[in-house]
């Protein structure tokens, strides 16, 4: 609710439409989002990652409606973390807030690792090991020099991969159509094929598949600036994943029609490449190439700059040491010690984990907070309305509980090192808030997620 302005205060203005939230939701998530997982995720379906990019897509559309309703009640930074808080307890918000830190500390090492992979197959003599380095290297030291993408620098990214998508859409269907005749565009083996479906397979996939909506919910953070953000907000979240859940499954359901062995790709990690490789020749494999190192390395320059002044709330709050962890270099006006230390982690994990761990692992983190907002919504509009407010059965309980078991679905479906890894990263968070507040009976500690 607004309040009257009558001290000339300046404050943030309701200009938005829901078409603004969408376009940027898109260049969140990105168009060219499921290439990075394309071929792994293939081998993990057995060559359903359509079918894998669909069901995930119904759960993320399940969760974004209850992120924006939820961020209509409590439009402010930090999402989850603040939900839980609200709707049940600042502990258990600090326990969700945790599983994000692990989300902002693993973003970068993807986005080093991806562009590395890519750097080693056009120039295979050069050791992997110097391509992440070099790629660490580049992102800490924009982050060092405050040098950041704009907004105008996203949307000419969002317009270069708009044009890479649209030249492999195109491509695609001409390959096919000269090799097949039209009937080589229609198909359903790339959604069900019996002879090689499994429904474990299939389960597995998902949780990886679930990659391709990550970020959806940053259109959350712009509730304050939305009309009627009620309505405008849930159903731009659920456009969002719509949209780019549409536009991937076209993306790999032609790739499927393209190379439909999955286990005959040279590397499974840049398996997309080859498929462009395929259908546009060695023009499309480099302009891909080229747009993914671009856009990994702009996701991961904003993911340490994310983590790093995550870390700095942290430290200021004295959630972490604030002799070191709140230090703002007076040069750059940068936490020139965070982001170092992010660097070094990045760098480490990148050499140490593999694309498809470090993967899960991102989803780990955000299923446990992708729960937490679907229960959240349950109970700030079901459970525990406002006075006055009738419970609406369907969008009040049904949407938001069919919401959470999807996710619950896909976060127990992670392989077991995932799960074993986030768990300790979790068990570590549960250990120290019962420390620090004499066993969940003091204050949570703050995690100020307002920067981000």
């Amino acid at each position: 609710m607004e309040t009257t302005n009558t001290n000339n205060t300046p404050r943030l203005r309701r200009v938005l439409t829901i078409w603004d939230l969408v376009f940027y939701g898109i260049v969140l998530i990105q168009p060219i989002a499921p290439v990075g997982i394309y071929g792994i995720t293939q081998k993990l379906a057995h060559g359903h990652m359509s079918t894998a990019v669909l069901v995930a897509m119904v759960a993320m559309m399940l969760t974004a409606f209850s992120y924006g309703r939820m961020a209509s009640v409590y439009p402010s930074a930090g999402s989850a973390y603040t939900y839980v808080s609200r709707a049940f307890h600042p502990h258990l918000g600090t326990l969700i807030g945790w599983a994000m830190v692990l989300d902002y500390l693993v973003i970068p090492i993807v986005n080093v690792i991806y562009p590395a992979l890519t750097f080693k197959r056009l120039f295979p003599h050069v050791p992997y090991a110097a391509w992440a380095a070099l790629v660490t290297g580049v992102i800490i030291f924009l982050n060092l020099v405050g040098i950041r993408f704009t907004a105008r620098a996203n949307e000419t990214l969002l317009a270069v991969e708009s044009l890479v998508v649209v030249a492999f859409l195109s491509s695609a269907v001409y390959f096919l159509f000269h090799l097949h005749g039209s009937g080589g565009l229609l198909s359903l083996q790339p959604f069900y094929d019996p002879s090689t479906f499994n429904f474990g397979a299939l389960r597995t996939a998902t949780s990886l598949a679930a990659l391709t909506y990550i970020g959806f919910d940053g259109v959350t953070t712009l509730a304050e600036e939305v009309q009627n953000p009620k309505r405008s907000v849930p159903a731009a979240t659920v456009l969002v994943c719509l949209i780019c859940g549409v536009l991937s499954t076209i993306e790999v359901y032609l790739g499927h029609l393209v190379w439909p062995n999955y286990s005959t790709f040279p590397n499974l990690e840049t398996a997309f490449m080859d498929v462009c490789l395929r259908v546009g020749g060695a023009v499309l494999f480099h302009a891909m190439a080229v747009t993914l190192i671009v856009a990994c390395i702009g996701t991961g320059l904003a993911g340490v700059a994310g983590a790093a002044r995550l870390l700095y709330g942290m430290g200021r709050d004295n959630v972490l040491p604030r002799k070191y962890f709140a230090r703002i270099d007076a040069k750059h006006n940068v936490p020139m010690f965070n982001v170092i230390i992010i660097g070094a982690l990045t760098l480490v994990g990148a050499l140490t984990i593999s694309y498809e761990r470090s993967a899960e692992l991102l989803n780990f983190g955000a299923f446990l907070a992708f729960m937490g907002v679907n229960l959240s919504c349950i109970q700030q509009f079901y459970v525990r309305p406002q006075t006055g407010r009738k419970r609406r059965l369907l969008t009040d309980l049904v949407v938001p509980a069919f919401g959470f078991l999807f996710c619950l679905g896909i976060w127990w479906s992670l392989p077991l090192p995932a799960k074993w890894a986030g768990g300790a990263w979790f068990a570590i968070g549960v250990s120290y808030v019962a420390i620090r507040t004499k066993g969940f009976r003091t204050k949570a500690p703050k995690m100020d997620f307002s920067e981000q």
